[in-house]
């Protein structure tokens, strides 16, 4: 099993925005498209309040590029995201990393 962080830095003031269109869109389109999740979350105390951060769960790279690029081309997304950047962007950048669990984590 692979993991997947990913880290949304979003705009000032643009984080509800971003909120709305996963608990919206975003997360159905992921089922749609055998996305797993393992939980998102924001952050209460750390270096900015402005962040989405959440994991992915993933068999292979391969499964995990085949099911994101269907999501990214999926016509319902685009339009989405299209529709809910109307008033300008919502995130500044995003960082991601896959990690591999170590022989004594929890998560396998």
């Amino acid at each position: 099993m692979l993991y997947e962080l990913r880290n949304y830095h979003c705009l000032p003031g643009r984080l509800p925005a971003l909120l709305k269109r996963f608990e919206t869109v975003t997360v159905r389109l992921f089922e749609k498209h055998g996305i797993r999740q393992l939980g998102f979350w924001t952050v209460a105390i750390g270096e900015s309040n402005q962040d989405l951060v959440y994991i992915l769960q993933w068999d292979s790279l391969a499964e995990r590029e085949k099911r994101f690029a269907a999501f990214q081309s999926d016509p319902e997304w685009i339009e989405a995201r299209r529709k809910s950047e109307e008033d300008g962007p919502l995130v500044a950048s995003i960082s991601n990393s896959v990690l591999t669990p170590t022989s004594f984590s929890a998560a396998r």
